[in-house]
């Protein structure tokens, strides 16, 4: 990843979850990878993905917290009451997540208990263009 594309992966997360004080950089170990920052710590990951010819970005965060409180844990930690969380059909081990009428991507459970989830969130190279 380039400084481009950091700098606009940065104003697409910002603008995704509403929260101006998120920041994208660097791993230094991976030069694929970058980490997501709100304050002091890391809060996910995102990895370029160039297969098939087209360049997209997976981004992951993992959430320590059960299905009772993912859409309160989620409003807290980005300071956005318009993120909401959508059931998926029939489906009881995954959920979707908005900002508002915008689909960001799918929550699924990383155990049987439903203790812990992880985000998994696609952004496409021509999601980047208007940043």
């Amino acid at each position: 990843m380039d400084k481009s594309e950091l700098r606009k992966l940065q104003g697409f997360v910002r603008h995704s979850f509403g929260n101006e004080d998120m920041r994208v950089g660097l791993d230094p170990k991976n030069t694929d990878a970058a980490g997501v920052q709100l304050g002091e710590r890391t809060i996910a990951s995102i990895t370029v993905d160039d297969e098939d010819g087209d360049r997209s970005f997976a981004l992951e965060l993992k959430i320590p917290v059960g299905r009772e409180t993912l859409q309160e844990y989620l409003q807290a930690l980005f300071e956005n009451k318009n993120l909401k969380i959508v059931a998926r059909g029939k489906k009881q081990d995954s959920v979707e997540l908005n900002n508002g009428p915008d689909f960001l991507g799918v929550i699924s459970a990383d155990d049987a208990r439903l203790s812990a989830f992880t985000l998994q969130m696609a952004i496409l190279d021509i999601d980047l263009d208007d940043f």
